[in-house]
């Protein structure tokens, strides 16, 4: 045999036999599906004084009220909340008042010292006593602590949901970070999107509508109606 002949034989997965392509099999591709209220948690990831500091003051008021109604959406539905405080919380302070006084009885705080919130025990253990597989999660940073809290999430099995408008970072331009996490299988979606699915689900379900009572009038179905 030629060497020429040899080495090309050698790349394609051995000399005298050639290596058959890898199939992927429909189970191997997670697939993220319609959000389900009782398959649904909410996550808000160290929204603190001090990352909230490091964005413009105009910038910083519109995160509040866009998380505030956040909050309230979620709360209307009977959704739980799971809330970071990444550690020394007596530096970088807790969940502004303003949104924590929307959160209800569902709501659980956490403080953390991993950015990945999958790596404090306590975190995991109650996600899976909730038993929901959906995590529809804001805050910051995008590009290190939610980041790293979304890919130790969908590498436990679930399904990530990101609302983009509600994610910040002192860093300008978290298009990577965005990036990696959709590649992994995050989905983003707009406030919008999840105030109307989380409205159709129930609109037709009669009683889930009895159960939860009127909606509440102020609650805007965009963030573009709390812009300054």
């Amino acid at each position: 045999m030629e060497r020429r002949e040899f080495a090309k034989l050698a790349l394609l997965g051995g000399v005298g036999a050639i290596a058959a392509p890898a199939v992927v099999k429909a189970t191997d591709v997670r697939m993220p599906r319609r959000l389900a209220i009782d398959r649904c948690c909410g996550v808000l990831v160290d929204v603190q004084g001090s990352f909230l500091d490091q964005v413009d003051a105009s910038r910083r008021d519109k995160i509040i009220r866009d998380t505030t109604n956040f909050a309230r959406l979620l709360g209307f539905y009977k959704v739980p909340v799971v809330v970071t405080s990444e550690q020394p919380v007596d530096q970088k302070g807790t969940l502004p008042q303003e949104i924590a006084q929307h959160l209800g009885d569902l709501a659980v705080a956490f403080e953390k010292n991993a950015f990945d919130l999958t790596g404090e025990q306590r975190i995991k253990d109650h996600f899976a006593r909730l038993n929901r597989k959906q995590i529809i999660m804001a805050g910051c940073e995008t590009d290190v602590c939610v980041l790293q809290s979304c890919l130790g999430l969908i590498s436990l099995g679930y399904e990530v949901y990101l609302v983009e408008e509600l994610l910040f970072s002192s860093s300008r331009n978290v298009d990577a970070a965005l990036a990696r996490m959709k590649s992994e299988g995050a989905v983003l979606l707009t406030y919008k999107s999840l105030f109307y699915e989380l409205s159709a689900v129930v609109r037709h379900t009669q009683t889930q509508r009895a159960t939860l009572g009127p909606f509440p009038r102020d609650l805007p179905d965009s963030l573009e109606e709390t812009q300054s």
